[in-house]
């Protein structure tokens, strides 16, 4: 699907990956601050990241699947599945 306009945090797609980050945390056992801790970030940016006031990337998505031992390819099908 080509969009014509561009997809920011304020996207309703965008609320889905949203949803989805938090859903492979909590899946895998992990607190935003262990998540963080793995990111070597604050955990205010996980927060961030989840609420969508902080954009993720594709390669920042890889390395969140990753860091929630979650396999990208089948996450990223979950993703499509929801309608992302």
């Amino acid at each position: 699907m080509l969009l014509n306009t561009p997809i920011t945090v304020h996207h309703p797609r965008y609320a889905l990956l949203q949803a989805h980050l938090r859903e492979l945390r909590v899946a895998s056992g992990l607190t935003q601050a262990e998540l963080a801790e793995r990111f070597k970030v604050d955990q205010s940016r996980v927060s961030k990241i989840e609420r969508g006031e902080h954009y993720v990337d594709i390669l920042f998505y890889l390395d969140w699947c990753r860091a929630c031992d979650a396999d990208p390819s089948h996450a990223v099908a979950q993703l499509g599945e929801k309608g992302a």
